[in-house]
């Protein structure tokens, strides 16, 4: 996964230079095998919720000599494959337009993230109905008195449940976590953003 979306089209670039041209990307990159070449890839984020709007946005490219290789109306991502030595050196007019797309791919990050805290909340109300914690592995454990026992008595019964302690306190574990990893990648998004924005 890339954060930086010119550290992915080097990437793609050398792919090229290796005979694989970029098919798709909507959750693996999907690749279909060419003569070996070399050739500069351009990077876009938008999704489009009128289809005439996303064929204009293409043909806009075409016409200035970016073949549109990868990506849909609503995947976001749209990669772009130089046609020739004519073409226009890059897809952006400046360094502001550059900027716009770090900005969008953060705003949908940050919706991610909300999307996910409701789940989070969910876990953890649900979690505290029934007595645990999320946050106090601990209550993980619903053994009476396992926590009074000592000794062999004490590891026989947490050896036992960990892997039942494990399935109930863990689940809440991956929405916080993806959370968490969104509003990382957002603040990642902006940051890049303004740099890309203050380089005009």
């Amino acid at each position: 996964m890339f954060i930086r979306f010119e550290k992915e089209e080097r990437w793609l670039e050398r792919m090229l230079e290796q005979g694989w041209l970029l098919k798709s990307s909507m959750f693996f990159y999907d690749f279909v095998k060419t003569e070996p070449r070399q050739g500069s890839i351009k990077i876009d984020y938008r999704d489009f919720t009128n289809k005439q709007d996303y064929l204009d946005y293409c043909t806009l490219f075409e016409d200035s000599g970016w073949q549109h290789i990868a990506g849909s109306q609503h995947s976001g991502m749209q990669y772009f494959l130089k046609k020739s030595m004519d073409s226009t050196e890059d897809i952006f007019s400046d360094a502001r337009s550059r900027a716009g797309r770090y900005k969008r791919i953060a705003g949908m990050w940050l919706t991610m993230a909300i999307i996910y805290f409701p789940i989070l909340l969910s876990f953890m109300n649900n979690g505290q109905q029934e007595g645990i914690d999320f946050l106090v592995p601990r209550t993980w454990y619903l053994t009476p008195g396992i926590w009074e026992l000592d000794g062999i008595s004490f590891w026989c019964a947490f050896l036992f449940e960990t892997p039942f302690a494990l399935l109930r306190g863990l689940p809440w574990l991956f929405p916080g976590i993806a959370m968490f990893w969104f509003l990382i990648l957002t603040v990642k998004a902006w940051r890049l953003a303004q740099k890309a924005e203050n380089d005009a």
